[in-house]
């Protein structure tokens, strides 16, 4: 059973950084698509990150220049290096994992991916 625990998380004044860990057993961050998704109070859960295929990444426009996605294949661990945070990057952040992911599917839709993990809190003061 994939299992995902996400780390890293805490609160930040605006302008800060943050880097959020997801560590994984029973799947491989570098051999399927990885991706982070956030969820603000009241929001939808929206994709934030992704890296698939061979090392392909996509951001949200809203993160892009400013998160960036990564992984360790040795320690199986994947990365998200969150700097120049905004209070509107307050949320829950989820790690997932998919099995795979079709030639056309979006990488940031979360109805591609099965596999989550509980989530890590990002506050962010102004």
């Amino acid at each position: 059973q994939v299992r995902l625990v996400e780390s890293g998380g805490g609160s930040v004044q605006a302008g800060g950084s943050l880097r959020l860990s997801c560590e994984a057993s029973s799947t491989s961050v570098s051999m399927n698509p990885m991706a982070w998704f956030r969820q603000a109070p009241g929001k939808e859960r929206e994709g934030v990150a992704s890296i698939y295929g061979a090392r392909r990444t996509a951001y949200a426009d809203s993160v892009k220049g400013r998160f960036t996605i990564s992984h360790d294949t040795a320690k199986n661990t994947l990365y998200l290096q969150m700097n120049s945070l905004k209070p509107e990057d307050i949320g829950m952040y989820y790690c997932a994992a998919a099995g795979w992911l079709g030639d056309w599917a979006n990488p940031l839709d979360a109805r591609n991916y099965q596999s989550w993990g509980q989530g890590t809190q990002v506050t962010v003061s102004s």
